[in-house]
């Protein structure tokens, strides 16, 4: 039988190591070879552009360190995860960098793998940042054609 496949999102966030954490806790270390899934991590890499949003004079030559720093960035998000997935003994693991929003990187990742289940961390932003900056894990719940887990951190009470 196929395994089903879980894509994970993930960026540079605590929260995206800690969702990535415990679903291969919860979905991978207690099966070993034999989980129902396999699991396609993906990093949604923002444009260059789109992180600096600048444009005259002078904007090619800063877009160049940008874009140099972006995948200096998803290198090391990639190479974590990965590192995550090995400490677990998970080896059924596919990771992709792909350009673009978030929001739209993981709902075509989705489709692309025919993924039974979209895992996202949540930011825990409020309703006011959360209108400005958009929530990924909002969109993906409302767009993705699968099933959205979105892995919440627990509060820490002081």
């Amino acid at each position: 039988m196929e395994k089903q496949v879980m894509v994970v999102g993930i960026d540079d966030s605590e929260h995206s190591g800690y969702a990535l954490d415990w679903i291969l806790e919860k979905f991978f270390v207690p099966f070993g070879a034999n989980s129902p899934f396999r699991i396609v991590i993906v990093h949604a890499k923002p444009t260059a552009s789109s992180a600096v949003g600048l444009a005259g004079p002078g904007a090619a030559e800063v877009l160049v360190f940008v874009d140099a720093d972006l995948k200096k960035i998803a290198a090391r998000v990639v190479e974590n995860a990965k590192a995550m997935c090995i400490s677990k003994s998970v080896n059924d693991v596919t990771v992709e960098v792909v350009e673009g929003d978030p929001r739209n990187v993981l709902c075509e990742a989705v489709e692309k793998h025919h993924a039974s289940v979209l895992v996202v961390g949540s930011h825990g932003y409020g309703a006011i940042k959360r209108a400005v900056l958009g929530s990924v894990s909002d969109y993906c719940a409302h767009h993705a054609h699968c099933s959205v887990m979105i892995v919440k951190r627990p509060k820490i009470k002081h």
